[in-house]
């Protein structure tokens, strides 16, 4: 008996991305499939960033197109919203609310269908749940906003420099999210310039900067 066909559920086709008069990257294409990762490496100024809002829908390409369950991203925008997560390097965070205030912000706004408090402890930051988001420390920071992740299972997780600021208990419990994320047939798309303890992850290279 054949094995079943997993069909793509993100893919990018032949994306070109150019800013400031300056092409970034060119004709970019990948298919992920559910359960897997991709790392995005190059150097500063090679467009890991910008390729992640690219994929995100933050800025439009210059050529291609991104699908999501087949499906042509700029045609049909909300599917992809729907499933999608982006870390990216603001942290999102308003301070006059709690912690625990600003994750139920966000899962109201993204629809996340998970505790505050579960995903809190998912990044060990449930007994801080009360304090107030300006008193965090920039790890700390870091850490809520990896918690907005954790707030939505399923889908695909964009991440842009996830490690910065964390130390390395904090890492440690981002990988074990990213591999329960897997697991349940989560996408992850990361940027980083770090060494990452995950199996099977597939790197992508983009070119050097002009």
């Amino acid at each position: 008996m054949a094995a079943e066909h997993i069909t793509a559920a993100l893919e990018a086709e032949s994306l070109t991305c150019e800013r400031g008069g300056r092409r970034l990257f060119t004709n970019v294409s990948f298919a992920l499939s559910p359960g897997e990762v991709l790392v995005l490496r190059g150097p500063n100024g090679s467009g890991k960033s910008s390729l992640l809002r690219v994929l995100s829908g933050l800025l439009p390409p210059t050529q291609g197109r991104v699908l999501w369950q087949g499906k042509d991203t700029a045609d049909e925008p909300a599917p992809w919203r729907g499933s999608l997560a982006f870390l990216g390097h603001g942290h999102g965070i308003k301070s006059a609310l709690t912690v625990e205030e600003n994750l139920r912000f966000w899962a109201r706004f993204e629809g996340a269908d998970v505790a505050p408090r579960e995903a809190l402890a998912a990044v060990g930051m449930d007994s801080l749940a009360h304090l107030p988001a300006a008193m965090l420390s920039a790890g700390q920071q870091r850490r809520l906003g990896l918690a907005r992740l954790a707030a939505r299972p399923g889908g695909c997780w964009l991440m842009d420099e996830p490690t910065v600021t964390l130390d390395a208990a904090a890492i440690d419990r981002l990988f074990e999210m990213v591999r329960g994320h897997r697991a349940t047939g989560g996408i992850v798309v990361m940027a980083t310039h770090d060494d990452i303890a995950l199996e099977e992850a597939s790197i992508l290279t983009l070119g050097h900067a002009a």
